[in-house]
């Protein structure tokens, strides 16, 4: 893919495109959300390139001098994804005009670190430009608020709603970047910042003095990503050496040759670092994505043959680990708190609750759960928070950010994994423990592209079916059904629907927040796995037929 906003081509791309390609490119301006500003790179008002991202920063920009009179600043952070850096300069430039201070990381930086900063700097916002896992030719434009958590529905309206106003070419306000780091309203941020997160994150360890053997062969990918630089430091520095690099996939690359979609959810990305594994008699391959948020996981089940664990999966050994070292050495908050989303396995609450835990439920998302452990805070209860996780590979175990952290999550799953070692068995072992004490669980997430100009339009006329009244679906009763558009128990109105079925499984439908996508959750509780894919499969078949009529 070509720079094509570090040149002045864009005028080039647009004379070369046909008339569906423009219609696409200009058939909306983006749309700006939680999730802030996604899409592909490219000329166009539903693209992004630098007149996107710069008239973003103006109507945030104009949020936040509203919001914040008195000496406003914001923090910065980009991955390695094309023009990743050239457009956090742009947002730059826009701030630094507007009186907002900027504080600037110098280098790539994994998602977490940008919450760190704003919390730690004392910022009044946050942005990072990333667009995740998604494949190459997308990024994006991530907002943080003030307590360093991605912000949520009403706030990411106010800021659109200031967006909207801002015209393209008029209405932006520049500084030259030399400019405003001359007379200090560009700061890059110290080092000190990046080391103290660090230090953050090794203080999440639930050993307590337990003795471990932490001479495990581990293989880890980057993804081309942010992760290697943190990951090998946190590791090295407690104690995990034995650890080999995805050479193909460990220095930062935005076209991500060997994973077109660097999602490590998905067994396409992982498959060269399990290629590394066979080669190797790895015990453990960790894998971070872009902006490092997200951790995937594959554990060796026997020689060559290894399983690539889920994120729901991880979530439960996790979650049991760190409730079960707790209990043990007595560190366990007198009303301790787990928070999950509404489409994470419900089998998390089973545990939570043999341990004493209460379980908060939220909105798809983690910057739900962030904005939860936020409510807790405010209460005088941020302690009582033991772990929070998200079925998307997103984890959690302590306060310093308000966001899903890869690096905190690779480091539990070390000292796990190095504790379950030192007891003879493997986390595959633990995880069928698991399920022998509470219950078998299978989860599946598919997702359907809708995508084109009337995208949009099928999606919503499929979510519409779905809202049919149904006396159940796949030959499973329905018990209730809840339709989070018309709100349902104090939280924010989502486009979701979610069906619950007698035998305690469940099926949650949404739109992507961030790609032309529905996503279906499906979520079985059954007595073993052949009885939990049989009905897996008649509830898919059913899903699918409904949004096969939409199309």
């Amino acid at each position: 893919m070509k720079n094509i906003d570090a040149h002045d081509d864009l005028y080039e791309e647009l004379l070369q495109m046909d008339p569906d390609s423009k219609s696409e490119a200009f058939c909306c301006d983006m749309t700006f959300g939680t999730g802030g500003l996604r899409g592909i790179i490219g000329a166009g008002t539903n693209r992004i390139n630098r007149f996107t991202v710069s008239r973003a920063s103006q109507g945030l920009a104009n949020y936040i001098t509203r919001q914040f009179i008195k000496d406003p600043s914001i923090a910065i952070a980009f991955d390695s994804r094309v023009n990743s850096d050239i457009f956090s300069e742009y947002a730059a430039k826009v701030f630094s005009a507007n009186g907002i201070k900027v504080y600037l990381y110098h280098e790539i930086m994994p998602t977490p670190c940008l919450s760190y900063a704003v919390r730690s700097l004392r910022c009044s916002a946050g942005i990072v430009i990333t667009a995740s896992h998604n494949p190459s030719e997308y990024n994006g434009y991530k907002v943080y608020g003030s307590d360093g958590c991605q912000i949520t529905t009403e706030v990411a309206k106010e800021i659109y709603s200031e967006i909207e106003k801002v015209d393209f070419f008029s209405g932006i306000k520049y500084m030259a970047n030399d400019t405003a780091v001359n007379c200090g309203k560009v700061v890059y941020i110290d080092p000190s910042i990046y080391t103290s997160f660090v230090e953050s994150v090794k203080n999440q360890s639930v050993l307590y003095g337990d003795s471990v053997d932490r001479n495990i062969r581990i293989v880890f990918s980057p993804l081309n990503g942010t992760g290697k630089k943190p990951v090998l430091k946190v590791l090295q520095e407690t104690g995990f050496t034995d650890i080999t690099l995805v050479a193909e996939q460990s220095e930062p690359n935005g076209l991500f040759p060997t994973c077109p979609y660097p999602n490590p959810e998905e067994h396409e990305a992982m498959e060269l670092g399990l290629n590394y594994c066979k080669k190797l008699g790895a015990e453990l391959l960790l894998a971070t994505d872009p902006d490092a948020d997200r951790c995937g996981v594959a554990v060796r089940v026997s020689d060559n043959q290894y399983k690539l664990l889920t994120g729901n999966e991880v979530g439960i050994l996790l979650l049991d680990f760190i409730c079960s070292q707790r209990t043990k050495h007595g560190k366990m908050p007198k009303k301790p708190v787990f928070i999950k989303t509404i489409v994470t396995t419900d089998l998390a609450e089973k545990i939570a609750a043999h341990y004493g835990v209460e379980t908060i439920n939220v909105l798809t998302g983690f910057k739900f759960i962030g904005e939860m452990i936020g409510f807790l805070e405010h209460e005088g209860r941020e302690n009582d928070y033991i772990f929070g996780f998200e079925e998307s590979c997103g984890f959690l175990s302590g306060t310093y950010v308000r966001d899903k952290d890869a690096i905190n999550a690779v480091i539990l799953i070390c000292e796990m994994a190095a504790y379950y070692k030192k007891h003879g068995i493997t986390l595959v072992d633990r995880l069928e423990e698991l399920y022998l004490k509470y219950g078998y669980s299978m989860n599946s997430l598919y997702s359907y592209k809708l995508s084109g100009l009337y995208g949009a339009e099928k999606i919503q006329k499929t979510m519409n079916s779905f809202r049919l009244n149904r006396n159940s679906f796949g030959h499973q009763k329905i018990t209730e059904v809840i339709d989070y558009s018309e709100g349902f128990q104090m939280l924010p109105k989502a486009n979701v629907i979610k069906y619950s079925f007698e035998n305690g499984s469940s099926l949650v439908i949404r739109p992507s927040g961030t790609e032309p996508k529905l996503k279906v959750y499906i979520s079985i509780l059954a007595d073993n796995r052949d009885a939990a894919k049989g009905i897996e499969s008649k509830l898919k078949v059913e899903v699918e037929s409904i949004i096969n009529d939409e199309e």
